[in-house]
């Protein structure tokens, strides 16, 4: 189908869920993408920082044919090959003791959530289940990951939602005084993404996890974007030098197919019994050996290459024209514009350069493995349409 065809196809038969760019891409390689009429584009955003090796990168797909070649599905009433070797790697790589897979992020926060009520119940009893989350936070789109979402515009349309969340600010006095006798677990992203893409200060992180300690309240750090190598490290919370008791991840994890995980750490590894929570497809062998091969790839000379592209995206768009703040983390970055994000986004597709747009600034989450050549392309035309 060409581009109208596959345009009317979608907007006749599609859930009105999405408001789409006008393009559709049928290939493409590395940070380049190709559209369906032959232009190409530099890939700032990755499928918003899931495709962390960018398109049709050969190593991963032959590690994923190889999985399809054997069997694509096996149900988790048996072991998977797959599946195990990326526990242990996930384990042996963060110290964390034991994992569940699930399809997505949301999923992923959606088993933290429900593991941190369980551990709490188990050890103190009924009225101890209180999760507390940030204001201007991001967690998924069922009712309990929308719930912990700390953004009023996300709380309507859906009532009634989960009860026993409550919101605190990024800092100590808040979570003081949101925190109770009924907290079981304090959920916080390192960055938060889709508000803007802003980091958490490193002392309140730090303080954060001392009074959680204190207090056995459990800290779950989302990493569904920050993950993966994405900032620089393999997981955002080591440049905070804290430790959860639980982490979720996705996104890039498995470079292109849905899959998320929930790491349990230390005191919650056995949060969970059996038949207390499941998943049909969590830890496909497809997505988990397509993650094996990200997660072997993520190694230390890897991780400080991607800190080296990042300073230097950072040093070029800070004396760019139009740009007013540069926030972030690593390779996830935020731009304060004097033109609107939407307006930006707009006139950089029109030109070639793919961005995404968060809370009204520019988002910039690129491969990790985007070229030099790639990365002073696609500045180009952002300077160009920031000027």
């Amino acid at each position: 189908m060409n581009f109208e065809e596959i345009k009317n196809t979608d907007e006749t038969y599609g859930a009105k869920t999405f408001s789409r760019f006008p393009v559709a891409f049928a290939g493409g390689h590395g940070a380049t993408l190709i559209d369906t009429a032959g232009k190409e584009y530099v890939d700032f955003g990755a499928g918003i920082a899931v495709n962390i090796f960018g398109a049709n990168d050969e190593e991963w797909k032959q590690a994923v044919i190889g999985q399809l070649n054997k069997v694509q599905h096996v149900s988790n009433l048996y072991y998977c090959e797959p599946q195990a070797e990326l526990m242990r790697l996930l384990c042996e790589r963060t110290g964390a003791k034991r994992v569940f897979f699930a399809n997505s992020g949301a999923e992923a926060n959606e088993c933290a959530f429900k593991a941190a009520r369980a551990y709490s119940f188990k050890k103190y009893g009924a009225g101890r289940h209180k999760i507390v989350t940030l204001k201007n936070s991001f967690h998924g789109r069922t009712l309990f990951t929308l719930t912990a979402t700390g953004q009023d515009a996300f709380h309507t349309l859906f009532d009634p939602f989960v009860s026993g969340v409550d919101y605190a600010e990024a800092n100590m006095a808040s979570i003081r005084k949101v925190a109770d006798r009924s907290t079981c677990a304090v959920a916080i992203e390192c960055v938060q993404g889709e508000s803007g893409v802003i980091p958490l200060d490193r002392e309140f992180v730090r303080a954060l996890e001392s009074y959680c300690k204190e207090r056995d309240i459990l800290l779950i750090v989302d990493e569904v974007q920050t993950g993966n190598g994405r900032t620089g490290k393999l997981y955002a919370y080591e440049h905070y030098g804290v430790s959860p008791d639980l982490v979720t991840t996705a996104k890039g994890i498995a470079g292109g197919l849905p899959l998320g995980a929930c790491l349990f750490f230390g005191k919650t590894e056995n949060a969970f019994a059996p038949g207390e929570h499941g998943s049909t497809f969590g830890g496909n062998p497809v997505c988990c050996a397509a993650a094996v091969n990200v997660v072997n790839r993520l190694t230390e000379e890897f991780l400080l290459e991607v800190q080296g592209k990042a300073e230097y995206l950072r040093a070029k768009l800070k004396g760019f024209d139009g740009v007013k703040e540069v926030t972030g983390l690593g390779m996830m970055i935020g731009l304060a514009t004097e033109k609107s994000a939407k307006e930006v986004a707009e006139a950089c597709l029109k030109k070639g350069l793919l961005v995404l747009t968060a809370h009204g600034r520019v988002r910039i989450v690129p491969p990790l493995t985007i070229t030099k050549r790639e990365m002073d392309e696609g500045l180009s035309i952002l300077k160009e349409v920031l000027k």
